[in-house]
């Protein structure tokens, strides 16, 4: 095969002149992905840097037109002081009306793209209407069901709050509860029985929420499975607070064990009667939240992450793979993995990856396709691992899209050169946010390669890949400034004026104050 998925990504071709007439290159993008770290030093040095650790932490109770809770406030209270102890920065709102709700989540959701890790907590009603999930402030006033979204901020609009942080994003609802609006449901489906325009109207469902539909690499924790209803309890907290309280700062435990202990207390507590559920998933990365093996974190590779684990959390990954986990089976498949000879278990790995690519895992496909396109723990089958990258894409995994991008692009054994489907790959794999794809689509658009697109979106580009935190973005847009075209780097300096990161001139000239601008942006300061 002329190109394996650990080859350096595509970038454009040659570089626009600079004023001087000098001509620049643009490098190559490497696949793996090297997440910039923000020191403690660096936060302080600018309000638009953002924290390693952020958290929104939502509290509703005192409502004035519907049945109040008891101990949201005190749940909300709690969480938000123990995600404060792990090193998270906090934004805390209690009993807010629905104008201060918004701001407060749309502040949150532009801090958050710069953290490695963004998590939501909410406690208060949350009501399903028209299929959709709505979070309550204290002041909705409802009289009628299509009032709601209105009056209300959407899950949709929650889980986008965290969407672009680094490394991970959770949401947790303790919201599952009765629901507070039974006599305007129950007015608002009568009036859908008697015609097609009343049907169209946004009748309230019953107890609990509706099953979200998470991105990939997203976590979204419900009190109860969808459409059940959560517990308040007889003490200072809910169950499922409780149950969070005690078990996410427990140290060296891994984030995807956690959840699991999180599920079987709710459970004990509430004789079997509550079930947490989780939707979506967790990235492929492991996570320690408390204790000395947060450190993992910081290595660079996914794969690094997985191999430095210890052997007691190696059982613990064994535990949650026999439960039929997929993240399990993929983190025991990198650790098989390892470099060092005695821990290399090239057939466990295969045997790993290919039972979480049969339970429809697109990771473990993607990484199942290496193995056989290189022959790693089976013999080498390249019409196989091209078969699974594409597998792989199609259930949207953005490393696999670009990859399979680069491989259309150069052409590869069994793969004829294509370089429009490669530009369209490019471009799908830019639009779910993969930091590499969205520099080289830039960089396309930049040489003129993609019909219809301008500077302005080329920069747009530029500004996300920069959001994105990999290194290599920041690195080749600092060292070598004039690889775009003046009017591309002229659009990427309106972009930063209009986030707030720069307040000089559009002129195309990328010295001092754009590159400082574009490293705050980043996530850090000089």
């Amino acid at each position: 095969m002329a190109a394996t998925l650990t080859a350096f990504l595509l970038a454009g071709g040659v570089g626009a002149q600079d004023s001087a007439g000098e001509q620049q290159t643009r490098g190559l993008m490497p696949i793996k992905t090297a997440v910039g770290r923000v020191t403690a030093e660096e936060t302080q040095a600018s309000p638009e840097v953002g924290a390693r650790r952020m958290a929104l932490v939502i509290g509703m109770g005192a409502y004035t037109s519907i049945s109040p809770l008891r101990n949201t406030e005190s749940d909300a209270r709690a969480v938000a002081a123990m995600l404060e102890r792990l090193g998270f920065v906090v934004d805390l709102a209690i009993d807010v009306p629905l104008a201060q709700m918004k701001d407060t989540i749309a502040a949150f959701s532009r801090r958050s793209e710069t953290a490695d890790i963004a998590m939501v907590y909410y406690a208060g009603h949350g009501v399903e209407a028209a299929g959709e999930n709505y979070l309550i402030p204290i002041d909705i006033k409802v009289d009628d069901p299509s009032r709601v979204p209105e009056q209300a901020v959407s899950l949709t609009t929650v889980l986008g709050s965290v969407a672009h942080a680094r490394k991970l994003r959770i949401v947790i609802l303790d919201s599952c509860r009765n629901n507070p609006f039974p006599a305007v449901a129950a007015r608002g489906l009568a009036a859908a029985s008697g015609g097609v325009q009343a049907t169209q109207n946004a009748a309230l469902g019953g107890d609990g929420l509706s099953a979200p539909d998470p991105s990939q690499g997203m976590l979204v924790i419900y009190a109860a499975e969808g459409g059940k209803v959560a517990l308040d309890g007889d003490g200072d907290h809910s169950p499922f607070a409780t149950a969070i309280l005690e078990n996410l700062p427990r140290p060296n435990i891994e984030i995807g064990l956690v959840f699991r202990q999180i599920r079987d207390r709710v459970m004990a507590e509430t004789g079997n009667r509550q079930q947490p559920h989780f939707y979506g998933s967790l990235s492929g990365a492991p996570f320690f939240l408390a204790g000395e093996d947060e450190a993992v974190a910081d290595i660079a590779d996914k794969a690094g992450q997985w191999q430095a684990l210890k052997p007691e959390q190696a059982v613990q990954l064994a535990s949650l793979a026999e439960e039929g986990n997929t993240r399990a089976m993929i983190g025991l498949g990198y650790m098989a993995l390892s470099p060092d000879t005695k821990k290399f278990e090239p057939a466990k790995a295969f045997e790993l990856f290919k039972k979480a690519a049969d339970a429809g895992d697109a990771e473990a496909m993607f990484e199942l396709g290496k193995l056989y396109e290189k022959g790693i723990g089976t013999a080498q089958n390249v019409p196989e691992a091209l078969k699974l990258y594409r597998q792989s894409a199609d259930l949207g995994f953005a490393d696999a899209i670009n990859d399979l991008g680069f491989l259309y692009y150069q052409g590869a054994e069994g793969l004829a050169r294509d370089p429009k489907k490669a530009v369209d790959l490019f471009i799908k794999a830019a639009d779910l946010r993969h930091p590499q794809a969205m520099f080289n689509v830039a960089a396309l658009i930049d040489d003129g390669l993609v019909p219809g697109k301008t500077p302005e979106d080329a920069a747009a580009y530029l500004y996300a890949a920069l959001r994105s935190g990999v290194e290599d973005v920041l690195d080749q847009l600092t060292s070598r400034p004039t690889m775009f075209k003046p009017e591309t780097r002229r659009a990427l300096q309106a972009q930063l004026y209009k986030n707030n990161f720069y307040a000089g001139a559009l002129d195309g000239q990328i010295g001092s104050g754009t590159q400082r601008s574009m490293r705050i942006a980043f996530g850090r300061t000089d």
